[in-house]
Parts: C-alpha cells; sequence; structure tokens
C-alpha cells in the first residue's frame, strides 16, 4: 500500500470535509501531516472537529506544507485565491480543482501556465465512500498525476477521466445531482405518508428502494428501462405510477435539471473570465 499522503485544502467547507473523512477513512491520508485553510473561523473551528485536520487563516501557509493543494472554493472566490498562493508554487505542487465551471486554462492562467493542474468534479456522498467523479488534467498533469488523482477519487466511489469540455455536464448530473435525488427520496417518503404510512418508516421505505434499485443497476448492468419494464406488469400498480410521472414531466424535468445546472456551471467559469 501507497504511503499516506500530506495534501492540504483552501477552503473548509462541506465538500472538503466530505474528501478529508472519505480519503482517511480509505487509509490514503496522514491527517498529521495534512493542513487546511478557511477565512472564516467558523468554517476552520468545523473542519477540524470533523477531520482532525489542522487549520489556518492564510492560504500561502498550506501551500508551502503540501505538495498537493485541493483548490475546495466557492468559483467566485477563486481568482483572488490564485493571486494569492501563485508565488508561493514551486514546480513540485500538484494542484486539484474542485470548484464548479473554472476551466484548466483559467487556472493556469492564475497560477503560472507550468503549473500541474487536475480539474476534479466529485460528488458529496465521498462522505459515505459513494463518490461519482470525473476529472481532466492539463498538459503539465503527468501520468502518475493522473494516477494519483484516480487512486484517490477511486478510493471514495467511481472516478472517470473525460475531456474537459464534458465537466460541465459532469457538474450538472453527478456534481448537483445528489440534491435531485434528496428531492425524490423526500417527495416519495411524502407520498407514502400521504397514503397512510408513518413518516419515519416512509422515509427508510423511500432511501432504501432508491439506494437497491441504483444497485440493481450498477450490479446487473441492465439497462434502467428495461429493469423498470420488469416491475411494470400489464395493468399494475406500477404501469399506473409511470402513467402519473410521464403526465406530469417527471423524466423530462429532470433532464432540465441536469441542462441548466450544466449550463449554470459553464456561466460561472464565464463570469471568472
Amino acid at each position: 500500500m501507497a504511503e499516506p499522503l500530506a495534501i492540504g485544502f483552501l477552503g473548509a467547507g462541506q465538500m472538503a470535509t466530505a474528501l478529508v473523512k472519505g480519503w482517511a477513512s480509505a487509509g490514503l491520508l496522514d491527517l498529521s501531516k495534512c493542513s487546511a485553510s478557511d477565512p472564516f473561523p467558523a468554517a476552520r473551528d468545523s473542519f477540524t472537529a470533523a477531520t482532525n485536520i489542522r487549520t489556518v487563516e492564510w492560504n500561502r501557509a498550506v501551500v508551502g506544507s503540501s505538495a498537493v493543494v485541493v483548490l475546495a472554493v466557492k468559483p467566485q472566490m477563486m481568482p483572488a485565491l490564485l493571486k494569492e498562493i501563485q508565488p508561493a508554487l514551486t514546480p513540485d505542487h500538484l494542484v486539484v480543482s474542485i470548484a464548479a465551471g473554472i476551466t484548466l486554462s483559467q487556472l493556469a492562467e492564475g497560477l503560472g501556465e507550468s503549473t500541474r493542474i487536475v480539474r476534479v468534479m466529485p460528488n458529496t456522498p465521498a462522505l459515505v465512500g459513494m463518490s461519482a467523479t470525473a476529472f481532466a488534467g492539463n498538459s503539465n498533469a503527468t501520468a502518475a498525476d493522473l494516477e494519483l488523482v484516480t487512486r484517490l477519487f477511486g478510493a471514495i466511489g467511481v472516478a472517470f477521466p473525460v475531456a474537459e469540455k464534458l465537466l460541465d455536464a459532469v457538474t450538472g448530473l453527478s456534481g448537483s445531482g445528489p440534491a435531485y435525488v434528496y428531492v425524490m427520496i423526500e417527495a416519495l417518503a411524502d407520498g407514502g405518508v400521504l397514503a397512510g404510512l408513518p413518516r419515519e418508516i416512509a422515509l427508510r421505505l423511500a432511501a432504501q428502494t432508491v439506494l437497491g434499485s441504483a444497485q440493481m443497476v450498477l450490479t446487473t448492468g441492465r439497462h434502467p428501462g428495461a429493469l423498470k419494464d420488469a416491475v411494470a406488469s400489464p395493468g399494475g400498480t406500477t404501469i399506473a405510477g409511470l402513467h402519473a410521472l410521464e403526465q406530469a414531466g417527471f423524466r423530462g424535468a429532470l433532464m432540465d435539471a441536469v441542462l441548466a445546472a450544466s449550463q449554470r456551471a459553464a456561466e460561472l467559469g464565464a463570469t471568472q473570465g
């Protein structure tokens, strides 16, 4: 097994916390050598309490003590952050950005054209080792860099290399997708309550149904349409429910949600150009 890593996190919010917890559970981090920065004391305190990693206010202090630097700030904060840390970067640093919409060229412009950069789009189920991630490296990122990113994000779910132009679509699908699924679970549970179930039981049934159905897709390799057809017997309860979903535009609404989030990710990148 590879030696645990010392990674620095610029930004100590929810996504950084999820990554640390996932990587620590997988035995990939040396927490005593990791650090994080955030301008907000409450965020620093919360991050340290959740991860046992020391936090500081200044970004350059984290860069100076880390070979791998994860940029985990909001896209709107990225230009100022890049300007601040650029003087502290060396050829030994690998920069991993998880900021939605910020392109490799924008990152290189702010950090220096020779900087090794990998742009990554994970999602918050990293917290429970079930992240869905895609990534793209710039021309300076080495095969070893990409292997490291694959190892890190593969340890907390699945990770796919893609062309950078597809990362906005990844943001709209798997980056924002957990929120869509949470709404669906909540709605399924509310439907159960409407039909007479106790709320606690309805919520557990709804969540387990989504979990089990997703696992069926991944385990069997069958198309979800085929799995759907296997449940929907002629004239039965399921086809009646599916008809109601079609009348409500359920599939179209989900497709629109992915597209809207993808377009917003592109807009966020454009505003930082």
